[in-house]
């Protein structure tokens, strides 16, 4: 009995990390477009700037893949947390676009130290304990995300900078304080020395198909993200202001579904959950493009949300059963892949947009989910 409530303590902490360190970029999402107007930026300007987030993660993921096993995920966490307010202040109080650029680097950079260590936590739990939590962890990170969002509009009569300092330093305390908490798992202690780096051509075959799986589903998330706005607003007659509900649909049964993933990998198996997910996929984006009714599109918006929600997690929980020593190089290696997915994705739905029509750049992303679809029995337990 004492090591069920064990289990159930150490997950329950492990999803309480996920749901608070998210809250941060949460509210820095929602402070955007006052931070636009601010410095005067405009959309070009705005989207340069913003690139220097995702420019810092990629090198951060495969420096934090190498700390990881010297410091351990659980101390890496405390100390992400605690420096939550301070980088989460530079962006706020940035003056211009080259500020603004290097202060998001900053941002991206501790970011993503703590994402490497959320998930090989996590992937450390699955093995260890022999539970399924992958899924639901990356649920509660959803959650925290929209959390922030709302935080940070209930706070604004505070102003900007007083807003994010409140969530950032609520969720350092309490962050800091349960990623300590989070009992030692095997690996987390072993030699500080990293394991040998590795040729390309001695990655596993497995890990470059389940990153390039990943990959495609993570572009479909990032155009999903960027565009259903703008797809929502042309279809809506004009002068129409709650276009935004595409987004909060598409995001609310993004997070359902990875709430109820762990539940229909254990019933499915990885690979067929990830199969009958992608396929709702193809069918939402099928209800979004194709002429019909407006009212589909909305049911597209959630199939959608279903169909991405649980590539991500499925994959970090393949990528660390792969082995116990690369656990930590495997998932900043898959996460790097998808991150690049996330990041192509968007422009070029909109260079596709541009020269034809939405739905021509909407439909680009069928032969990626497609490809997902074949590249997902990578997804089987070795």
């Amino acid at each position: 009995m004492s090591g069920m409530i064990s289990t159930r303590r150490t997950i329950l902490c492990a999803m309480a990390v996920f749901a608070l360190q998210p809250l941060a970029l949460g509210a820095w999402l929602a402070l955007i477009p006052q931070i636009k107007a601010a410095l005067g930026l405009g959309k070009a300007e705005l989207a340069f700037a913003l690139l220097g987030q995702p420019i810092a993660i990629i090198p951060g993921l495969q420096i934090a893949s190498r700390a990881m096993n010297v410091v351990g995920p659980r101390r890496i966490l405390a100390a992400g947390f605690l420096m939550q307010p301070l980088v989460y202040v530079l962006p706020v109080n940035a003056t211009g676009q080259r500020s603004l650029f290097l202060s998001l680097m900053v941002v991206g950079l501790v970011g993503a130290f703590m994402q490497v260590s959320l998930n090989v936590y996590a992937g450390r739990l699955e093995k260890q304990l022999k539970v399924t939590v992958m899924s639901r962890c990356h649920g509660f990170w959803a959650l925290g995300l929209m959390a922030g969002s709302v935080f940070v509009v209930w706070l604004a009569g505070l102003g900007i900078l007083a807003s994010i300092l409140t969530i950032t330093t609520a969720a350092a305390v309490f962050g800091a304080a349960i990623a300590l908490l989070l009992p030692r798992l095997a690996g987390e202690d072993r030699s500080t020395r990293p394991p040998l780096r590795r040729r390309l051509r001695d990655l596993p075959r497995a890990l470059v198909y389940i990153s390039l799986f990943v990959m495609a589903v993570a572009m479909a998330e990032g155009a999903m993200s960027d565009w259903l706005a703008i797809y929502l607003a042309e279809r809506l007659p004009e002068g129409a202001t709650y276009a935004g509900i595409a987004v909060s649909i598409f995001a609310g049964f993004l997070a359902l579904g990875r709430l109820v993933g762990d539940s229909l990998k254990r019933r499915l198996g990885a690979v067929r959950l990830a199969r009958a997910t992608l396929g709702l996929a193809v069918i939402g984006l099928g209800m979004m493009i194709l002429p019909l009714p407006l009212i589909f599109a909305y049911g597209g918006f959630a199939f959608m949300g279903l169909g991405l929600s649980v590539g991500f997690p499925l994959g970090v929980s393949a990528v660390a059963s792969l082995d116990d020593i690369y656990e930590a190089p495997n998932i900043a290696i898959m996460s790097s892949v998808a991150l690049c997915g996330f990041l192509i994705g968007p422009p070029i739905i909109g260079l596709l947009a541009e020269s034809f029509s939405l739905g021509i750049g909407l439909a680009a992303l069928w032969p990626g989910m497609i490809c997902a679809f074949w590249l997902s029995g990578a997804l089987k337990p070795a």
